[in-house]
């Protein structure tokens, strides 16, 4: 076990591993949000049942755990293959042509990703389940702020009416379509998907479920940002 967690061989697929369930949890996530463009009380019934019910907070903790490992392990990788090959942190034997700048920037796409994530945290989790989760433990919160801890949709809302918030979580998306491009066909080569002929066909399978990823979180973003014009 020790190996494991020490080996190199051992800490890429933990990271791959890591990845792969953090794309399983976008794609849950993205399917989640595409609600809110066919019926909002249909969403908001989602982020009631996902409140700070206990499978929700043990199913955010994990989300948590698998997140912090993801990055943990993508720093101890990054440096330990720059000391040893240069700065090259993600080579391997055989890269699909057209994903070389995504495989030399990942650090940087994730640490983008990372500024991401605490600002959706803010914007969204703060205001809702953690709101809950204070009410739980006898923290005193608002009436108001208990009252909108479900309301997803008007957060939603009320975070893409500012055309800065929209920008920024364009830009985001834009840096997780990068990352996902490269670390989605990596991830899978770890676990043995390694021939010529596999590497091709996952770079085209990566490129589509990035697309499909970022193109349903865009288009609540940009929905609900061009609604907020009209209206």
């Amino acid at each position: 076990m020790a190996n494991l967690f020490c080996s190199s061989i051992g800490k890429k697929l933990i990271m791959s591993l890591s990845g792969l369930f953090l794309i399983l949890f976008l794609l849950f996530h993205m399917s989640m949000n595409l609600v809110a463009l066919i019926s909002e009380d249909g969403y908001n019934a989602i982020c009631e049942f996902l409140g700070a019910n206990w499978y929700a907070l043990a199913g955010t903790m994990i989300l948590a755990a698998g997140a912090i490992i993801h990055m943990l392990y993508a720093f101890v990788l990054f440096f330990n293959n720059r000391k040893a090959r240069g700065n090259d942190a993600y080579a391997v034997t055989a890269k699909p042509a057209g994903v070389e700048w995504a495989s030399q920037n990942m650090l940087v796409l994730g640490i983008t990703m990372g500024a991401f994530l605490i600002l959706h945290l803010y914007h969204f989790w703060a205001k809702m389940q953690l709101v809950e989760l204070q009410h739980m433990m006898g923290i005193h919160v608002s009436e108001e702020a208990m009252n909108l801890a479900t309301n997803g949709v008007y957060w939603i809302r009320y975070t893409f009416t500012s055309p800065i918030n929209t920008l920024l979580y364009v830009i985001a998306l834009v840096a997780v379509w990068f990352h996902l491009t490269h670390g989605f066909w990596s991830a899978l080569q770890t676990l043995g998907l390694n021939n010529l002929i596999w590497i091709k066909r996952l770079q085209k399978i990566s490129n589509v479920v990035a697309t499909i990823i970022c193109l349903g979180f865009a288009s609540v973003v940009i929905v609900y940002y061009l609604v907020s014009i009209i209206a």
